[in-house]
Parts: structure tokens; sequence; C-alpha cells
């Protein structure tokens, strides 16, 4: 697997990780949904495909934003995990060759991008580590988060990105927050949305 440094003002996941620095604003949309998709894999990955259904059951709030931003500011990557630990499941990720899945920890609703009239949403959780992860305590240990970003068009399609498991870490030079990937990112493909 090869890892990378992407820095937060290059990629999509920039807006993703903006909860950080106070500039996202959270809207709020009410209801439940599920979006079945396929997840494609990037690079590495390529040619590898999972089924992935997403259930989201209701979205974060400003007081979970802003524990989120303080554990960052006081510990880093260690005080972000410890926070998403600690709160309330908003929805569940379930990949097609991965068990139960995930509880999700984190779920934004942003604003449309300017001209656009879909939805954009913000998944962030805690990532579960395999025991012989800890037990060998293996360099994917310390990518302990994971990330989703989907955009939903008005005629219920969408794409998305999946970062399976990415840690975040501070450049001392620019001062600004990086994203660095275990694995390649895998693209979402081929929605199908439930409203619940």
């Amino acid at each position: 697997m090869q890892r990378k440094n992407i820095p937060l003002g290059n990629v999509f996941m920039a807006s993703l990780f903006l909860l950080l620095t106070g500039i996202v604003t959270i809207a709020q949309t009410p209801g439940p949904m599920t979006i079945q998709a396929t997840a494609m894999g990037t690079s590495t990955q390529l040619g590898r495909i999972v089924d992935v259904n997403i259930y989201i059951e209701n979205y974060s709030t400003q007081e979970d934003r802003n524990t989120l931003i303080h554990a960052f500011k006081a510990r880093k990557q260690d005080g972000l995990v410890d926070a998403l630990q600690k709160m309330k499941a908003k929805g569940r990720v379930r990949f097609s060759n991965g068990g139960v899945g995930n509880e999700v920890k984190y779920i934004i609703e942003l604003p449309p991008k300017k001209g656009e009239n879909g939805r954009r949403l913000r998944l962030i959780t805690d990532r579960w580590l395999l025991f012989s992860e800890l037990y060998n305590s293996t360099r994917s240990s310390d990518y302990s988060v994971g990330a989703i970003e989907l955009n939903l068009d008005a005629d219920g399609k969408g794409t998305g990105t999946v970062l399976p498991a990415c840690k975040l870490t501070v450049n001392k030079k620019s001062k600004q927050v990086e994203v660095e990937t275990y694995q390649n990112p895998w693209n979402l493909t081929n929605f199908i949305i439930h409203k619940d």
C-alpha cells in the first residue's frame, strides 16, 4: 500500500477537514436515508469492486463540531479519535466484504456549491482496527480515521469518494492540516437512494 501526504488545500477532502478551522456551515436536513452504491478501487486497488450501504439516521450538531475542533487542537489525531469514539452514532456504513460495518460518528450536510442544487454530505468516523494490526503494531494502526464524501444530485443519483484509512497531521512549515492516507481513495458510483 502506498502512503500519500495530501495538502489540505489541494483536494476535495479539504472541505471535509475545514471543520477544524471553523469555516464550514452545518446545514441540518431532517429525515433518515439509505444509500446503496458501488465502490471502485483506484491505483493499487484498481479493478476491485465492492458494494456499500450507507445508513444516515441523523446529522451532527454544532456542539459535535466544536468537540472535534477542540480535541484535534489539544491532542491531534489521538484527540480526534477519542472524541469520535465517545460520540453517539449518526449512521452506519457497511461494505459487502466487511461484516456488519462500522458506525459513522460525524455526518454533516454542506450547502450546495454555487450554481448546483444537489446535496453534499461529509461523513467521518473512527476506524475499527483489526486485532492483528494492534497486536503486531502495524503502521496501518496509525490510520485510525475513515472519511466519505457524497455528492447527491436532484435526480437521486450521485458520486462520492471513500478514504478508508487516514490520519491528520500538521505540516510544521505551512502550519496546515494535512490528510495522510494509508490506502488510495475508492470512488462511489451507481447510487440508489431510499428516503426512510
